[in-house]
C-alpha cells in the first residue's frame, strides 16, 4: 500500500461543511444500526461522501468510513494522484496491481483496528466481492446499509440544489445546440456532438476547476424504430424530412446528473404523429400539476395512468413517469425509493429533485410509429415545485424548419 500525493488538492464541488454534514448524518445512521465502519464500493456513495468520482476499468475502488475523520478513498495506482486531489480531506490509500486482491489489503489498512459490524452496499457488490470481503474481515459481520444511503441521498441540500439548477440550465443549452444542428442528411451522432460540445463548454465556464469535465453525453434517436426506447443510444442513422426524434441532453457535473428530453420533428409532422405527441404532452403537463410535497409517488402514477387510459394509450406506455436526481448516471447511481411508479409509495418531500417524463411508443408499421417523450426537472419546495427546465416543448417550438 502507498499514497500518491502528487500536486495540490483540487477545489471540490461542495464546501467542506457540506461533506462534514453528510458524514455526520452517515455516522448518526451508523450509530443507529450499531455499525463500527462502512465500506462503500459504488461510484455514487463514494462520490457522495468524498467528492471522488472513480473510473473502475475492471478494478475495485471505494471509500472506508470509520468513527472519525473524513473517510479514506481506496484507488489503484493506475490513477496516480487524481484520487488524492479530488478526495475530501485528502485521505486516499493506493494499492498496486502487482499482487492479486491488494485492494482487500488496502481496505484492511484503512479500517485499522476497527472490526465488528461493517456496513456494505449489498445492492452494489457482487457475490465474489462479498465473499472476499467476508474472508478478509473474518472478525467482522457485514451489514447491508444501501437502503439507508439511498434514502439519505433523496433529499438534497441547498448546495446540491444549486448544482442541479446549473445542470438544468446547461441541459437547456445543449438542447438548443442540438436543435440548431438538426436537418435532413445530418447523422444522429453529429447532432449529439453539437449538444455535448455546448454543454461541456458551459460546465467548464461555470465550474472552473471545481468539476472534472467527464461523462456528459447526448442521445439522439430518430425515426420510427430508434425512438422506441427510453435509452435509445445515438447511431449513424441520418435524418430525413418528416422524421421524429428525441433530443436527450445529459450534463454531468462531478457525478451530478441533470437531463432535458424533447420530442422534435424534422420539417413537418404527420397527423397521426401529431396526435400522439400532443397526447403525451397533455399527460406531461398534468404530471407537473400533481407533483407536490405530501403526495405519494404511487398516487401520481395511478392518476396519470387514468389519463393515459382515457386516451387509449395505456398499452403504449413503457415505464414510470419520473425519478430522483443527484449522483446518477446510465452506469451508476440509483435512488430507487423515489420513482413515480405504481409500486413506489414514497411521500414526496421538500428538497427532493424529481423528473416528470412520460413516454408512449407506437410500434413500427402503424401510423405515427415511434416514441414520444418529454422531460422536465422539478425541485420540490415547501409549498409546491420549481420547474428548473426552461426549454420549450411541443409542435409550436420543436418542428425544426428545413
Amino acid at each position: 500500500m502507498t499514497t500518491c500525493r502528487n500536486g495540490e488538492p483540487a477545489p471540490l464541488l461542495f464546501s467542506d461543511a457540506e461533506y462534514e454534514g453528510r458524514l455526520a448524518t452517515l455516522r448518526a445512521a451508523m450509530a443507529e444500526k450499531q455499525l463500527d465502519a462502512c465500506i462503500f464500493t459504488s461510484i455514487h456513495n463514494t462520490a457522495y461522501f468524498s467528492n471522488f468520482v472513480y473510473c473502475a476499468m475492471g478494478r475495485p475502488y471505494g471509500l472506508v468510513v470509520t468513527g472519525e475523520g473524513p473517510g479514506t478513498t481506496i484507488s489503484s495506482l493506475v490513477d496516480g494522484g487524481q484520487p488524492y486531489r479530488r478526495s475530501f480531506g485528502g485521505a486516499n490509500l493506493v494499492y498496486t496491481d502487482w499482487k492479486k486482491d491488494n485492494y482487500l489489503l488496502a481496505v484492511k489498512e484503512a479500517l485499522g483496528q476497527v472490526q465488528g459490524r461493517i456496513g456494505v452496499e449489498l445492492d452494489h457488490i457482487n457475490v465474489q466481492t462479498y465473499r472476499k470481503l467476508s474472508s478478509a474481515l473474518a472478525g467482522s459481520t457485514l451489514v447491508d446499509i444501501s437502503p439507508d444511503m439511498s434514502t439519505m441521498r433523496m433529499v438534497k441540500s441547498k448546495e446540491e440544489i444549486e448544482v442541479q439548477r446549473l445542470g438544468a440550465a446547461i441541459a437547456d443549452l445543449g438542447g438548443a445546440a442540438c436543435r440548431a444542428a438538426i436537418g435532413p442528411g445530418v447523422a444522429e451522432w453529429e447532432v449529439a456532438d453539437a449538444g455535448v460540445h455546448a454543454m461541456k463548454g458551459a460546465i467548464a465556464k461555470e465550474m472552473g476547476d471545481r468539476a472534472e469535465i467527464l461523462d456528459t453525453w447526448c442521445w439522439i434517436p430518430s425515426g420510427p424504430v430508434n425512438t422506441d426506447s427510453g435509452h435509445g443510444a445515438t447511431t449513424s442513422r441520418r435524418l430525413a424530412a418528416g422524421d421524429g426524434l428525441i433530443v436527450n441532453c445529459f450534463p454531468m457535473i462531478q457525478g451530478y446528473y441533470c437531463a432535458l428530453e424533447r420530442t422534435m420533428f424534422v420539417g413537418h409532422v404527420d397527423d397521426a404523429s401529431l396526435r400522439y405527441w400532443e397526447a403525451n404532452i397533455e399527460v406531461h403537463k398534468r404530471g407537473l400539476e400533481l407533483i407536490r410535497p405530501g403526495v405519494r409517488c404511487s398516487d401520481v402514477a395511478n392518476e396519470l395512468n387514468e389519463l393515459v387510459l382515457s386516451k387509449g394509450l395505456l398499452n403504449l406506455r413503457t415505464f414510470g413517469y419520473g425519478h430522483s436526481f443527484g449522483l446518477v448516471s446510465y452506469y451508476y447511481g440509483r435512488e430507487a425509493g423515489l420513482e413515480l411508479r405504481e409500486d413506489c409509495h414514497t411521500v414526496i418531500q421538500p428538497g427532493m429533485v424529481v423528473s416528470m417524463e412520460p413516454m408512449v411508443t407506437v410500434p413500427a408499421g402503424l401510423p405515427g410509429a415511434g416514441g414520444y417523450r418529454e422531460h422536465d426537472v422539478l425541485v420540490v419546495t415547501e409549498d409546491g415545485v420549481d420547474n428548473i427546465t426552461k426549454f420549450p416543448m411541443g409542435p409550436e417550438h420543436n418542428i425544426v424548419p428545413l
